[in-house]
């Protein structure tokens, strides 16, 4: 595959699209954005600013960059398709992909969740379709805010499904690291126990990095994730380690005092100070949240299995809660998760 000739189009470039697009862009890739007319716009006026937590601080200037919210337009030459959408907007995107883009297209799902690359191929029939997993969080700035400002928050390789060759050399550049991974249901699985912290971020309103450093809120992560682990146990998924960590000694090592906690998880702390999850960002902003793919996952995972699951029910129902107040996210304390 080679790299200076492909078109690779951003699917819905919200933070991680136009994170990714835009280290794509810098590294003279041939991206083209497909996007919000707010985020259209915003680049169109202003342009891309692209910052990370390793103190990389780079712009694109506006003009410099093909950003369009017409899917006709953005889809009809791709060569890749990354789709950024959010889990609910899946099947929109499968169809839009399925309309505008050429039979040969390879389609990559860099999504939350465990099931949005079989609800694509559900969608795209015969076209080729590979899973991937992006294990940081990307905070963009308030709407209004010229350049728009997105931002690496966290660590972490980007994964994808290893199907094609020279895919992951084509991603694979600087602020973005690509590797390919056999198993990617096992990856996903893997990074879902993380994400079921979104939800506690969304609940406390805390930045990630405070929220974490409070056993109260580890202890509640370590119950989702037992109760997780169980209904993955008794339905023979197996998930990846997680930063070296078997996943079985995940909730162990939330468990630790705090202090002790901060010297053994230097790694899961490594956080821009500011950053929240994407849960947070949609309570704040009004949208419906990716609660259903997250938690709701495994709660169905654990209907079927039998094993019991009330403290994610308890986090799923006050998600949901939220989301129909629209008033942001809500402010709670641990105690008042609990219950």
């Amino acid at each position: 595959m080679a790299n200076a000739e492909k078109t690779i189009v951003i699917a819905g470039a919200g933070s991680i699209g136009c994170y990714v697009g835009g280290c794509l862009a810098l590294a003279g890739r041939k991206v083209v954005f497909l996007a919000r007319s707010r985020i259209a716009e915003a680049v169109l006026d202003g342009g891309l600013r692209v910052t990370d937590l390793d103190g990389r601080d780079r712009s694109i200037k506006p003009g410099a960059l093909s950003v369009t919210a017409d899917p006709a337009a953005a889809l009809a030459n791709a060569d890749v398709v990354l789709v950024t959408v959010k889990n609910g907007a899946t099947e929109e995107m499968a169809a839009l992909i399925a309309a505008h883009a050429r039979g040969d297209a390879v389609v990559v799902s860099l999504q939350n969740g465990v099931g949005n690359a079989d609800r694509l191929r559900a969608r795209l029939g015969s076209r080729l379709v590979l899973a991937g997993m992006v294990p940081f969080n990307v905070v963009q700035s308030a709407e209004g805010n010229l350049p728009l400002h997105v931002h690496r928050a966290s660590d972490g390789k980007v994964m994808i499904e290893d199907r094609m060759a020279g895919l992951a050399s084509l991603l694979d550049v600087e602020g973005l690291a690509v590797e390919t991974h056999a198993d990617m249901k096992a990856v996903q699985w893997g990074k879902l126990l993380i994400n079921l912290n979104n939800a506690l971020v969304a609940l406390s309103g805390l930045p990630l990095a405070s929220e974490l450093a409070d056993r109260r809120w580890r202890l509640i992560l370590a119950v989702q994730i037992d109760e997780a682990l169980a209904a993955m146990k008794a339905s023979h998924i197996a998930p990846v380690r997680i930063g070296g960590l078997r996943p079985g000694l995940l909730p162990k090592l939330l468990r630790l005092p705090d202090w002790l906690f901060r010297l053994v998880a230097r790694r899961m702390l490594a956080i821009d100070p500011q950053a929240r999850s994407s849960m947070w960002d949609d309570l704040q902003r009004g949208r419906p949240t990716e609660i259903g793919d997250l938690q709701g996952t495994v709660l169905s995972l654990a209907e079927k299995a039998g094993t019991p699951a009330p403290l994610l029910k308890r986090v799923t129902a006050l998600v949901r809660q939220a989301e129909l107040e629209k008033r942001g996210p809500p402010g709670l304390t641990p105690e008042a998760v609990t219950g």
